[in-house]
């Protein structure tokens, strides 16, 4: 493939003009070859197994995203600026932090939310079906994981809209600086630093009036002073909550778009719905909520024929890795079936990332997806787009739709 056909597959990759589509650049790029360098410096990496050796190994780090991506952003400002907690470190302190949060994610302590995950998904068709047309990232794909995780970590109901808002900025401002605009810069200055004083007000009241909720007890382990700064339990309450819902709207929406585009792969669920927990992994893997992440070299490290050193970043192209045909039996196809044999399954999908940085909240989004499948194959007949191009976010990483105009009928 010629220098030029590459270089227009690594722009229409990267600008906000063609998030509708990044998998046919991912598919030009992978073909061309393994390794790519980027203009930020970074090498991209496109297929599979090169994407998943890195995600799996310790010897890239995951602490230099931020100097990578957002040199604007001085080490002092950073938690102020970005707060990312643990998403952005390495052991020893990625394990001690991302330890006290994932006592709430277990798949015990999820299961346990499937009574409140059933009743909401239950309301919000109802309130789909009553409308008829609808926006359904407005009434579905933020509500429901918003409600949950807000309710999980102890954020009161009054306060949903603006923490969205907050979290809307901060996804976007994980793309890289040079990608943004000014306006969108200042969103995420904006949206750091009024969430770091929003949840040190709400601590204080929870210190004052603990109730069973994340909150509480990560403010009880601050309070003991051996294990959690304060500065560490405002970013990690940040990040708790942004991560904790921002991928999984994606989901819904991106989800609900294929299944929409691809009517029979629908009715197959209703005819199968033990199928449901397959299609959930094969939509993560057709259209992955987080496109791509980045790694640094922590030694010499020959991979696909390159040799990086410490120091040298690489781009992870998680919708690539996903649609290697060297993987995935015809990957552009969506098939609700693909994930269902457990005796035979294909390779995991790379959505969740794989390692020590595999997606905390992993178990609560498949089950909040899970359960809005089944409620809408037991009562939606039929689910309609109601246009011919959707509108995507700007964002390039944390990628999903912005609105989705559909209609839905009432199964009769």
């Amino acid at each position: 493939m010629d220098t030029a056909t590459i270089e227009t597959a690594m722009a229409e990759l990267f600008l906000p003009t063609h998030r509708a589509d990044p998998y046919t650049p991912a598919r030009l790029l992978r073909e061309a070859g393994p390794v790519h360098r980027t203009p930020l410096g970074l090498h991209l990496l496109t297929r599979y197994a090169d994407c998943a050796a890195v995600l799996q190994s310790n010897a890239w780090s995951h602490a230099d995203e931020a100097g990578q991506l957002h040199p604007s952003i001085s080490a002092e400002e950073a938690a102020e600026e970005l707060p990312t907690s643990f998403l952005w470190m390495d052991p020893p302190d990625h394990t001690r932090l991302r330890t006290l949060v994932s006592k709430a994610f277990t798949p015990r302590t999820v299961a346990r939310l499937r009574p409140r995950i059933e009743q909401l998904c239950a309301e919000l068709v109802d309130a789909a079906l009553e409308r008829g047309e609808f926006d359904v990232i407005e009434l579905m794909a933020y509500p429901l994981p918003l409600t949950i995780v807000c309710e999980l970590i102890g954020v009161p109901a009054a306060d949903h809209g603006v923490v969205q808002k907050w979290s809307q900025d901060l996804a976007r401002g994980f793309d890289p600086d040079v990608l943004m605009t000014p306006e969108a810069h200042a969103a995420r200055s904006t949206a750091s630093r009024e969430f770091m004083r929003y949840f040190r007000d709400l601590i204080d009241f929870r210190r004052a009036q603990p109730r069973d909720d994340l909150l509480s007890a990560l403010a009880a382990v601050e309070d003991r002073g051996d294990v959690l700064t304060e500065t560490e339990l405002l970013t990690t309450c940040v990040t708790t909550l942004v991560a904790g819902h921002e991928t999984t709207v994606n989901l819904v929406g991106s989800g609900l778009l294929s299944l929409m585009r691809e009517p029979a792969e629908f009715e197959r669920l209703r005819a199968h719905p033990d199928y449901v927990e397959s299609a959930v992994h094969e939509l993560l893997r057709y259209e992955p909520p987080v496109q791509m992440t980045t790694r640094s070299a922590k030694e010499p490290i020959t991979l696909a024929g390159h040799d990086f050193e410490p120091g040298d970043g690489v781009v992870v192209l998680i919708n690539s890795g996903n649609r290697d045909p060297e993987v995935f039996a015809d990957p552009d196809r969506l098939d609700v079936a693909r994930y269902h044999d457990r005796t035979n399954p294909p390779p995991r999908h790379l959505a969740f990332s794989l390692g020590i940085h595999f997606c905390l909240g992993a178990p609560l989004a498949l089950l909040e997806m899970e359960v809005l499948l089944h409620e809408l194959l037991d009562r939606v007949g039929t689910m309609e787009v109601r246009t011919a191009e959707p509108k995507y976010k700007a964002n390039l990483i944390v990628r999903g739709l912005s609105e989705l105009p559909v209609a839905f009928t009432a199964l009769s």
